[in-house]
């Protein structure tokens, strides 16, 4: 039998208790994960992801489990680094409040982790061993300050020689580094600037000394509308250099990963052909940036990245794996077509290209639930978007769910996916930071439901039973490899954390229909300026389109997905593009049967 995955990754994701010092010391509470180190060390895969308090352990990569770290690390703090120099595994992770250590171990998951003292305080690390075991570290998250580069000592790993400015941000002619939705905004004038942070002081009540000195720099930082230029990764591949970079704001669809490409190691640097290489606006659950890139046993590359949600807070965050791969020219890509349903690992060579073996059946489909509450309503959990619940009047075992479909299919797999919101709960342990300070819950709590079919919605059959799960898992994954016959799904018993009231952003469900696929899509693109398109799609019969573009029809490596009548009834803006760059598009449609490649046409 083959594994499967299905984006985000299926994980326990602990609580948050954050303390905003942005907004009166208001206490926000979510899920978290983000920032992924993924490494293969001694024939396992393991992501070391922030906030998390452990590591996630893999044989398969398909299934993960949550391994507590010891407390001697810097578990508090942003980006884990994580690379293999020799026969140790090193670990460090970001403060800008005093000199970062790193640790060293021969066993993640026992240790013991030995300590070696830093010298200096960086953000968003990055260490990297080139082919003649030279050491360099990469570090950088600011939208004042480029992304740096050193040489280390292999004996203290301590910088030797001067730093080198590698990377900074340019929104003016690099679209996909402008942050908002969508890429929506340029930078800030000056005046703008400090009118809107006095109006923020003025609107809060409060005096600038009333803040902590060192978050004040990041208030302004709101304002500028600068992106952040972070999360360094650097890869090497048949003598070039891969810088790689997240763009855009976390809390934005448009997070992302770029790369710059070199002949040496701290440069100089030039943008990649291929850039953005991991992008990922549209989708059930948005963003991909802030990541890691990783050669398997088998010669496959891997990205894993940050994902959005940023509901309940900025940082509400999961993670994601994709295939990615070098192209006969060295360019880096990374497969985002589809980019949260369900694919296949084997065991060998995987075609980073190959299509989704099940297609979506359920969107826009009929819901009905024992009740619901006023604004999230049931439609919501069918309308691929996981920032939209459906929350009932109860958090009692009776309340119920279900999927109607419309007829009868294979189905194949089913995502469960769950959310937060308006928890209000006192942390149970010592808040810690400063300008991220936060609680992380240390407690292993427990997500439970059942989840039955029927084919005539009388008459139902239990497809899975976690109803006495000691698990935690909000986006859980059902695999029926062979099918199973079903046209409805009831979701029911449903126990979450904390005694909520339930709230399920959304049922997804995957298999193989019985029609047609659908016509060609017709459409038109507009470049509209340096760093933006329009795409306008004809109305046609497709669940939805994959609009992907790219320097050449052999290299369509940009995507962003749409549903329903998005890019449809009006037109569907792309700002990603570079400055100077030339483009084409194509238009890929959808169905519940299976996907039409479009025609391929020049952006004019």
């Amino acid at each position: 039998m083959k594994n499967y995955f299905c984006n985000p990754v299926n994980i326990n994701y602990r609580y948050q208790f954050n303390l905003d010092q942005r907004n009166h010391g208001v206490m926000k509470i979510c899920r978290e994960a983000a920032d992924p180190s993924m490494i293969f060390y001694k024939g396992r895969y393991y992501i070391f992801a922030s906030m998390t308090l452990g590591v996630w352990v893999s044989d398969d990569m398909a299934h993960w489990e949550n391994h507590r770290l010891p407390d001697e690390l810097p578990l508090y703090d942003y980006a884990p680094d994580v690379r293999v120099l020799g026969e140790y595994v090193y670990y460090c992770a970001s403060n800008r409040e005093h000199n970062c250590d790193r640790y060293r171990t021969k066993d993640i998951l026992n240790g013991p982790y030995e300590k070696i003292e830093g010298n200096f305080a960086f953000w968003d690390p990055n260490l990297f061993v080139d082919d003649d075991d030279k050491i360099y570290f990469y570090w950088g998250c600011s939208n004042a300050t480029p992304i740096y580069g050193c040489e280390l000592d292999p004996a203290t790993m301590n910088p030797k020689g001067d730093k080198v400015e590698l990377i900074s941000g340019d929104p003016f002619k690099k679209g996909f580094e402008r942050i908002g939705e969508n890429n929506a905004f340029l930078p800030a004038g000056a005046e703008e600037i400090e009118n809107s942070y006095n109006n923020f002081f003025k609107s809060q009540g409060l005096k600038e000394e009333d803040v902590p000195a060192e978050v004040r720099p990041l208030i302004k930082g709101m304002f500028t509308r600068k992106p952040y230029i972070e999360g360094a990764w650097m890869d090497k591949r048949n003598g070039k250099y891969y810088l790689q970079y997240a763009f855009g704001g976390t809390q934005y669809n448009t997070y992302g990963d770029a790369v710059y490409i070199s002949d040496n190691p701290l440069g100089p640097f030039k943008l990649a052909d291929n850039a953005p290489y991991s992008y990922n606006p549209g989708a059930f659950i948005p963003g991909a940036g802030h990541g890691s890139t990783m050669e398997d046993e088998y010669h496959n590359i891997w990205h894993t990245s940050t994902m959005r949600i940023s509901l309940n807070h900025d940082f509400e965050r999961r993670v994601g794996i994709w295939r990615a791969g070098y192209d006969s020219d060295g360019e880096l890509f990374c497969n985002q077509r589809y980019p949260d349903w369900p694919y296949a690992i084997t065991d060998d060579h995987i075609n980073p290209w190959e299509e989704p073996e099940w297609m979506l059946l359920s969107f826009g489909k009929k819901v009905l639930a024992s009740s619901n509450m006023d604004g999230f309503e049931m439609d919501n959990v069918l309308d691929e978007n996981v920032r939209t619940l459906w929350r009932p009047a109860t958090n009692s075992a009776q309340e119920w769910i279900t999927v109607d479909l419309g007829d009868s299919y294979e189905v194949h797999a089913i995502q469960i996916n769950f959310g937060d919101y308006g928890i209000d709960l006192k942390p149970g342990g010592e808040i810690k930071g400063t300008s991220q300070a936060r609680y992380i819950e240390e407690e292993d709590l427990y997500t439970r439901w059942k989840l039955e079919g029927s084919e005539d919605g009388e008459n139902f059959f239990v497809i899975e039973d976690k109803s006495d799960a000691v698990t935690d898992l909000s986006h859980d994954l059902i695999i029926r490899e062979d099918g199973i016959k079903v046209r409805f799904l009831r979701l029911s018993n449903i126990e979450v954390p904390y005694k909520q009231i339930p709230a399920v952003s959304g049922i997804r469900v995957f298999g193989l229909g019985r029609g047609s696929r659908p016509g060609k899509s017709s459409y038109t693109v507009v470049r509209e300026n340096d760093l933006d398109m329009s795409v306008q799609i004809k109305k046609d019969n497709a669940l939805g389109h994959m609009i992907l573009w790219g320097s050449c029809p052999e290299k369509l490596y940009h995507s962003c997905m749409v549903y329903g009548n998005e890019g449809v009834d009006k037109p569907k803006r792309i700002g990603a593009l570079v400055s100077g760059r030339e483009y084409v598009v194509r238009v890929d449609s959808f169905n519940e049967n299976g996907i039409t490649i479009g025609e391929t046409i020049p952006v004019k």
